[in-house]
């Protein structure tokens, strides 16, 4: 199994199983995973109506600490 950033993230969010499946799909920093939507999903492999709105909010809730973070400066 892999062991990287999106791992982790998806681990957080409870669900490590679409990990591989992510990073196959070149989704393999943060970064690139902000960009996620409905298409993405769909080729990654998540179909479960409940973990699209989970991991849409938590692509949400990166968007936003970018936000923030750039406030700082």
């Amino acid at each position: 199994m892999c062991t990287n950033i999106v791992y982790e993230w998806l681990k957080t969010l409870q669900l490590p199983q679409y990990a591989e499946s992510f990073v196959d799909n070149g989704y393999d920093d943060l970064e690139v995973c902000k960009q996620i939507g409905d298409p993405d999903l769909d080729a990654i492999g998540v179909a479960v109506p409940h973990h699209r709105r989970r991991i849409h909010e938590a692509v949400r809730r990166l968007k936003e600490a970018d936000e923030t973070a750039a406030g700082l400066y």
